[in-house]
């Protein structure tokens, strides 16, 4: 398995819609054991497949508080099927550098998704435990944080964005 570069905005394969996982095979397997360990070398609290360019409907997630309670959880198709209640945090994401603001969220859902082996199950989540589904989530739908914020917030990001992108280039040459 391999830690993998975790692509960033303004990437446009962050705003692709990805497909569902028909075939629940060993490359299957290979690619959460990827997401695991990439999520975990970030650190951060969730990974989608297509923050790695794998545009299938796979997610991992670990709530966990601490490093020796790791409780990694590899969602295959999830879907929300059940929200209620609002929480409102700090919110950000390994995709869009340098920027962490409040994002409101649901603050309890009801989740069912397929494991490795293609069994559905449905579980429920709550508070930070959500949040981090749901934002994972929105990864599937080419969804990120920044598109919950003000449009004001919005802008004055990307224009911190694009003095970043260009120091980076100049420093690279």
């Amino acid at each position: 398995m391999a830690i993998k570069k975790i692509i960033t905005y303004p990437d446009p394969v962050l705003r692709k819609k990805v497909e569902p996982v028909t075939c629940f095979d060993e490359s299957l397997k290979e690619l959460t054991q990827d997401l695991i360990e990439t999520m975990y070398a970030a650190p951060g609290a969730g990974l989608a497949a297509n923050q790695i360019g794998v545009c299938l409907r796979v997610v991992v997630v670990d709530a966990s508080k601490s490093e020796e309670e790791k409780q990694p959880l590899v969602l295959v198709n999830p879907e929300i099927i059940e929200k209620e209640g609002c929480q409102i945090d700090e919110e950000g994401c390994l995709s869009v550098i340098d920027l962490t603001a409040k994002v409101e969220r649901f603050k309890k859902l009801l989740v069912r998704a397929q494991d490795l082996d293609g069994k559905i199950r449905e579980f429920a989540a709550e508070d930070f435990f959500a949040r981090v589904i749901q934002h994972e989530l929105d990864h599937l739908n080419g969804v990120l944080f920044i598109d919950r914020l003000s449009p004001l917030k919005r802008a004055l990001y990307k224009k911190r964005l694009k003095k970043i992108l260009r120091a980076q280039e100049e420093g690279a040459v």
